[in-house]
């Protein structure tokens, strides 16, 4: 993995858009985002054969703007349909389980504290999401906001491991996390709830840390 790949990572699942959720998608594919992630949790969440068929219209979406699309915790979904990598918490699948079945996929692991950090590099992640930076709506069962303090001090202890930070971002914050060493910013309600999907994905793109950091 290219570290400028988690530039502006994307993230989504049905219920974070008021508006029809493939439309936001490809309005932020145009726009510029670097990645993808397919995050279909909580209330109201598409289930079974429902599920199958959206993440396949996300998938060919990301493959006509050749952007990887990655799906959140469901490794059976992800098996199905050749997703490019997936992305887990603390409370999903084991690294160690999953890197079996996904030889030559990405494979993203969130991480709160050092401890994490450190066995997920050692299991062989190929990148890290810290957060939540800030406090957030998109997910109910959400860690309380750390800010960039251990955002800091994983990057001073892994210096060129690909990091990108998550929670409660948004375009006026950019500079800070970036400034506090991560490769990108992964954000939900900034891009689903948008007036302007464009300048929206312009202003986190457009930040010169973010240069320094790839």
């Amino acid at each position: 993995m290219k570290r400028h790949e988690l530039d502006v990572y994307f993230i989504m699942g049905t219920i974070n858009c008021s508006g029809d959720p493939l439309v936001i998608l490809e309005k932020a594919l145009q726009a510029g985002i670097t990645m993808f992630q397919l995050r279909e949790k909580g209330d109201g969440a598409l289930t079974g054969t429902a599920l199958v068929e959206f993440a396949k219209s996300c998938q060919k979406l990301c493959r006509q703007y050749n952007v990887p699309f990655i799906i959140n915790d469901h490794v059976e979904l992800a098996l199905e349909i050749d997703a490019d990598g997936i992305h887990i918490g603390q409370d999903d699948t084991e690294l160690a389980q999953i890197r079996t079945p996904f030889p030559n996929k990405w494979i993203g692991v969130s991480v709160h504290s050092m401890e994490e950090m450190d066995f997920a590099v050692k299991d062989g992640a190929d990148y890290v999401g810290i957060g939540p930076i800030f406090e957030t709506t998109s997910k109910l069962d959400a860690k309380d906001a750390a800010g960039v303090t251990f955002l800091t001090l994983a990057r001073e202890a892994y210096p060129s491991y690909p990091i990108v930070a998550i929670g409660g971002i948004t375009t006026k914050d950019v500079y800070e996390v970036r400034a506090a060493g991560a490769d990108g910013v992964a954000v939900i309600s900034a891009i689903c709830q948008s007036d302007d999907i464009n300048a929206t994905v312009k202003a986190i793109k457009d930040n010169p840390v973010g240069q320094f950091f790839n």
